[in-house]
């Protein structure tokens, strides 16, 4: 592919709001509507529309016989994994990597303080007019874990690192050694959970990792811990949950949930010791100077037949789709 590249492209950002978009493919907005901006065989690159409802964005995939690149605008891949079996042998699936860690990580942060230090008691009790004292946990010398040791799990590191812990303790699939230290495999989280105070959950929602987060997951967890989840919601068993903040044992604060969005009965929202937050870990202002810029980067690199970044799969390959 050259840089007399003509075939499409399509974005879910106006185009004429993107600087720097390299010259020759012709670019098509496309952001969920129910009209196809261009006939979808034409597609040689496809931006998935971001924060659409479940489905939305595969849409597409189906007529889309000519697409080279599909590009999430998102970490993770989970809502358009479902469609690549549409797709010939050898397309490219990119995430987002470098658009959400530092909105994801500053979130994690205020999921974690804001229930540590009293914040949606002092809320409620402002609204009441109460002068509600007294003391509250700290984050300092407590451990946290951190389950999904990717760029996201690394951004919300280097914001726990001035809190003075006793101890971060990061899973992932498999073992590594980053420079802070090592990186635990999966396996080894039974032994890790009673040792920690929060437990931030950030993997992605893989086979492996859908209810991860279960009955015995909990009960491992110490008493008075607090679970965050900024990952995606069936990374954890809702109903055992449930059955643990009624008990009073531990608490959670959480981005995402299972079902999403939580229905308004929902015991979930009702539950003692529980923080909801509707899946805001990445749309804030960082969002979109990133994610343009991310696409400049991505569209020069492939018109100029260049490696593309954050290429997560090849359809047809070996543990693609």
């Amino acid at each position: 592919m050259t840089g007399d590249l003509t075939a499409d492209v399509w974005l879910p950002i106006p185009p004429d709001e993107i600087e720097g978009l390299p010259q020759g493919p012709t670019y098509r907005f496309w952001n969920g509507e129910p009209d196809f901006p261009a006939d979808p065989a034409d597609c040689a690159f496809y931006v998935v529309p971001y924060m659409k409802p479940s489905g939305l964005g595969i849409r597409p995939l189906p007529a889309m016989r000519g697409v080279q690149v599909v590009q999430t605008l998102s970490a993770g891949i989970d809502h358009v994994e479902p469609g690549l079996h549409h797709l010939r042998p050898g397309v490219r699936l990119c995430n987002a990597r470098g658009v959400h860690e530092a909105s994801t990580a500053e979130l994690t942060l205020t999921l974690i303080l804001a229930p540590l230090r009293g914040i949606p008691d002092f809320v409620r009790a402002q609204e009441r007019g109460e002068w509600l004292g007294g003391f509250r946990p700290a984050l300092a010398d407590r451990t946290v874990l951190i389950v999904g040791y990717g760029s996201i799990g690394a951004a919300i590191e280097d914001r726990l690192a001035p809190f003075e812990l006793a101890r971060v303790v990061r899973v992932a699939r498999s073992a590594r050694t980053t420079e802070r230290g090592p990186v635990h495999p999966l396996t080894e989280l039974p032994a890790l959970l009673p040792e920690a105070d929060v437990v931030v959950l950030s993997t992605p929602l893989t086979d492996t990792t859908r209810h991860l987060v279960d009955g015995d997951f909990l009960a491992r967890m110490k008493d008075g811990a607090l679970l965050v989840n900024v990952a995606r919601g069936p990374v954890v068993d809702t109903k055992a949950l449930l059955a643990e903040l009624e008990s009073g044992r531990i608490t959670a604060a959480l981005d995402v949930t299972d079902p999403e969005p939580l229905p308004r009965e929902h015991p979930l929202w009702r539950a003692p010791g529980v923080l909801i937050s509707p899946h805001v870990g990445g749309p804030t202002s960082a969002f979109l100077p990133r994610a343009k810029r991310l696409l400049v980067d991505q569209l020069t690199r492939f018109v100029n037949r260049e490696p593309l970044r954050n290429v997560i799969l090849t359809t047809g390959s070996e543990g693609g789709a």
